[in-house]
């Protein structure tokens, strides 16, 4: 019987450089993503289960988590990239792409359902040209589905930039986006 020697890319994972050396190679990093999501391990690592705090201070400074903090972050709390790239995807707050200029949140709840919010949701998956949980191919909006505004006595409802507007149509739907547009510098 032939023996072969085992192999493995150690190096995907946080196992084979992770920790205080990994750290120290990406606090050195020229890219100035790498760079900042080192600054934050250095300060968050040693608390308990620091992996959420870490996410939320790396998308809070840089917008977003970008697949090269991934990898930093996995390396530097030995972890490997599959268990942050997990959790990063099962949170729907965590985003790996910038936001959009503007967010457009449409009601999925039932009593929006039952008065048209599911009409009101295609139009506007067409009329931004992106669905649930995208950004529009402008980066002007992300279109995110919520579920329930409390507006149910006047649905549908949406909201924009924290703004909740109620009895939306798709015309007024139109309108509003426009409105939105016009006056953001």
């Amino acid at each position: 019987m032939q023996q072969r020697e085992a192999t493995s890319d150690l190096a995907s994972s946080g196992g084979a450089r992770g920790g205080q050396m990994a750290l120290d190679a990406a606090q050195a990093s020229p890219t100035p993503a790498i760079a900042a999501t080192a600054r934050i391990l250095a300060r968050l690592k040693d608390q308990p289960g620091p992996l959420l705090p870490v996410l939320h201070a790396v998308q809070h400074e840089l917008g977003c988590i970008p697949a090269s903090a991934v990898q930093t972050i996995a390396e530097a709390l030995n972890l490997s990239r599959a268990e942050v790239h997990g959790v990063i995807t099962f949170y729907p707050h965590f985003r790996s792409e910038p936001a959009a200029r503007h967010k457009l949140e449409v009601c999925r709840a039932e009593s929006c359902q039952a008065m048209g919010g599911d009409r009101l949701a295609d139009h506007a998956r067409e009329a931004l040209g992106c669905d649930f949980h995208a950004r529009s191919p402008d980066g002007n909006f992300s279109l995110e589905p919520v579920y329930c505004l409390g507006l149910c006595a006047q649905s549908p409802a949406v909201m924009i930039d924290g703004r909740p507007q109620a009895r939306v149509t798709p015309e007024k739907l139109d309108r509003l986006l426009a409105r939105t547009l016009e006056t953001t510098p």
